[in-house]
């Protein structure tokens, strides 16, 4: 029996949900919702019908699970709660600090639905989070250190674009080298913002625009540049999308450890994840979350979840004695 899902938004993390559903035989795309007029909205998959998000809640007995792909900033806190109350759900917040409130709040839905609502699916939360509980769990005595990039930060990029003047612009989060060097060492440095990550921006600017007004507006931005060594260039639309199309990200989570009885033996759990696309990648983490959710859910549990309370081969289309056999 194939699980059926639904795609509830379709900018680029719905497209990658599309695609990742491609490599998923055991799953099947019921329909995408959006919010925009369902005739202006054209999807990959041939025979599956897009949908206003107002027909969703007629279609509770056609979806076993939905993914919700929207922003953490104002969509997924109201999305997911309600549609927890329908379905079971999939979603990527991403919002560090507001993950105990958001979780509760789906937590609430699901259970009285008796559903189940996976949330912060993704790579940072998600694989990042269980890198980091893992090594935590192995080496109790070290330290974390997380490490993003080289790679287009989306959220940067739009805070950008909303700067008079600009028409376009791409961000890259950049590891400093020297401190990821030194983690790697074990030196177990203490390390600021602005010691760990630099900015690098490219920015098409309209004609005529105030360049060094923009530019001291980037690195002046609160909560986004101002910790920050930034570095801003100034490029063609034709360079912006010659080279700066793509949608790559990445990093390192490394636990610097250590055993014996006085500390003296040192050890580096790392993990890490090179990126061609963002979207793409996280969309295929939410579709190995569905199946997770809908095989909990099918034994009757219910409530919000992370990728911290799913076992490992509730994601994998495998069966147990499959990967006993092969990847155990």
């Amino acid at each position: 029996m194939s699980i059926r899902i639904g795609i509830l938004g379709y900018g680029n993390l719905g497209r990658g949900v599309e695609l990742a559903l491609r490599q998923n035989p055991d799953m099947e795309l019921v329909g995408v919702f959006t919010r925009r007029d369902p005739a202006t909205v054209k999807i990959q998959t041939a025979g599956v019908p897009v949908y206003h998000t107002d027909d969703a809640e007629n279609m509770q007995d056609q979806i076993d699970v939905m993914i919700i792909c929207g922003g953490s900033a104002t969509d997924l806190p109201k999305l997911t709660p309600k549609y927890a109350a329908m379905f079971n759900v999939i979603d990527s917040f991403d919002t560090h600090a507001h993950i105990p409130e958001h979780f509760a709040a789906v937590d609430a839905a699901a259970k009285q639905a008796g559903k189940i609502g996976m949330i912060s699916c993704g790579w940072d939360p998600g694989m990042f989070s269980l890198n980091r509980v893992y090594a935590n769990a192995i080496l109790p005595e070290g330290k974390d250190y997380t490490f993003w990039g080289r790679g287009v930060s989306q959220g940067h990029s739009d805070a950008i674009r909303r700067i008079e003047g600009v028409r376009d612009a791409r961000q890259y989060t950049c590891p400093v080298e020297a401190a990821v060097e030194a983690v790697r060492k074990g030196e177990n440095p203490e390390l600021t913002t602005r010691q760990k990550h630099t900015r690098e921006c490219y920015v098409v600017a309209e004609e005529g625009a105030d360049l060094a007004r923009i530019e001291r507006e980037i690195k002046t931005m609160p909560n986004y540049f101002d910790e920050y060594d930034t570095t801003v260039h100034f490029i063609s639309e034709e360079e912006l999308q010659r080279d700066h199309a793509g949608l790559p990200h990445g990093g390192f989570v490394i636990r610097a450890g250590q055993t014996g009885p006085n500390g003296e033996r040192k050890h580096i759990i790392e993990y890490s994840l090179k990126l061609d696309s963002n979207p793409e990648f996280t969309g295929s983490v939410l579709v190995a979350a569905a199946r997770a959710a809908f095989r909990m859910n099918q034994e009757g549990q219910t409530g919000a979840k992370t990728m911290l309370d799913v076992p490992p081969a509730y994601l994998c289309a495998q069966s147990g004695e499959e990967l006993r056999a092969h990847l155990l």
